[in-house]
């Protein structure tokens, strides 16, 4: 065909490598465009440490406008109103239009704090899911530093990403704990999944121990199976489920500063387009990462629906990790290649879990392949050397997201930890 243009709607970790694997893979015989409502990529698993302050944003961000310049992808700055996929055009909240021929959507979630009564910024608790709720949230701490209280922190029901909670909680207990202030601060940790380490794929290895380890280690009480009801001023209503679904208790929880984790839903430009998304403005995509409706519309990372593992008494979805990105990247990548060669998808992403979670003097890493069990491999291990990977990843994936290279990130650093812990 032509000369064609594909455009990837989304600058995060998914966006991102998108169009660094698109233009590999197709070099100057197509149009590359990135569209992103900001005009920068940050690294967003750095954002519980720019909650307390151990990262600002100069830190992890890049601008994209002359990156893309530099490696010759177009860029639009600017935000989805409206897809128009019948008509291959993205309406854009300034009036104007982007059209494409093939379109990859990457957006990431929206965040869903409205379902539930004073949650997120705008109400009464902090967040980590985006660079602007990590600064408010360092913000709201050092003022609780002023004068400590009770702390808060989880992930409400219909949460996906369950590791930053984890991550944030321990790094806020390290933080404490370097001021002197742990002694005045009761932690609870409220999350609806199931047990502890459960992380929306039923558990990872030892997941489950390991973490209440770290929890009784820290003096961390925990609440599971909760249902966040609302949360006023200081103050969040929990209810919490027996494994049937009946309830068990109910928790008036007292705090001084909480950061809870929402539910996710697609984002307004998309949902409700039927064929296109799920009730919850997911994507629909195939094995190929294709929607089954609009061929030549694609989805890759959290913007895409994935059922849940398994029917929990509190809803809980099923984590995106960057290594499952990665892999539906570059699947998505060489089956747009096919098509623009005339041929057909073939290529199928490898859904593994794998995460680094940090807590700020060591942590838990785990590895689910595939990502729903019975597995191949399922392990977790735990100690310093996790504080120190993500560290140095952090540093790695910036400078290759700057220098323009595209390769397997995650997949080389897997095959690395494989080969350290023997477990090919």
């Amino acid at each position: 065909m032509n000369k064609a243009n594909i455009v990837v709607l989304g600058a995060g970790l998914g966006g991102i490598s998108m169009v660094y694997d698109l233009k590999a893979e197709l070099g100057n015989k197509h149009r590359v465009t990135l569209v992103s409502k900001t005009r920068s990529f940050h690294f967003t698993p750095s954002n519980p440490w720019v909650g307390v302050g151990w990262r600002t944003k100069k830190d992890i961000t890049v601008e994209l406008e002359p990156l893309m310049q530099k490696h010759g992808i177009d860029f639009v700055h600017g935000a989805a109103r409206k897809l128009h996929p019948e008509e291959n055009r993205i309406e854009m909240e300034d009036g104007s239009s982007v059209g494409y021929d093939y379109l990859v959507i990457a957006t990431g979630p929206e965040l869903a704090f409205d379902e539930i009564e004073g949650l997120g910024p705008e109400g009464h608790t902090q967040s980590v899911c985006t660079l602007e709720h990590a600064e408010q949230a360092n913000v709201a701490f050092e003022e609780f530093c002023k004068d400590p209280g009770p702390i808060v922190v989880g992930a409400a029901q219909g949460a996906s990403c369950y590791g930053p909670a984890y991550e944030y909680l321990m790094i806020l207990e390290k933080e404490l704990r370097s001021r002197k202030l742990r002694d005045r601060v009761p932690m609870t940790f409220v999350t609806a999944e199931p047990y502890i380490g459960h992380l929306g794929l039923g558990g990872v290895g030892d997941t489950k121990g390991m973490l209440e380890h770290e929890l009784r280690d820290r003096s961390v009480r925990w609440i599971t199976n909760a249902k966040v009801e609302k949360v006023e001023a200081g103050r969040m209503d929990v209810s919490e489920l027996n494994d049937d679904g009946t309830e068990k208790r109910k928790h008036q929880l007292e705090f001084k500063y909480s950061m809870m984790l929402p539910a996710f839903r697609g984002i307004a430009a998309v949902r409700g387009i039927e064929g296109l998304t799920n009730p919850r403005g997911f994507i629909l995509v195939d094995k190929h990462q294709r929607n089954p409706k609009y061929p030549n519309i694609f989805g890759i990372g959290v913007a895409i629906a994935i059922p849940p593992l398994e029917q929990t008494p509190v809803p809980t979805g099923v984590p995106k990790t960057g290594y499952m990105i990665e892999s539906m990247v570059l699947a998505t990548a060489k089956n747009i290649k096919a098509l623009l060669a005339g041929g057909e998808p073939a290529e199928q992403a490898t859904w593994n879990a794998f995460c680094l979670a940090d807590f700020g003097d060591r942590g838990v890493a785990f590895l689910a392949q595939p990502q729903n069990p019975p597995r191949n491999v399922n392990w977790a291990g735990e100690g310093m050397w996790v504080h120190l990977a993500k560290v140095a990843f952090e540093k790695y994936f910036l400078r290759k997201v700057r220098k323009g290279i595209t390769e397997t990130y995650y997949e080389n650093a897997i095959m690395k930890l494989l080969a350290m812990h023997k477990l090919k």
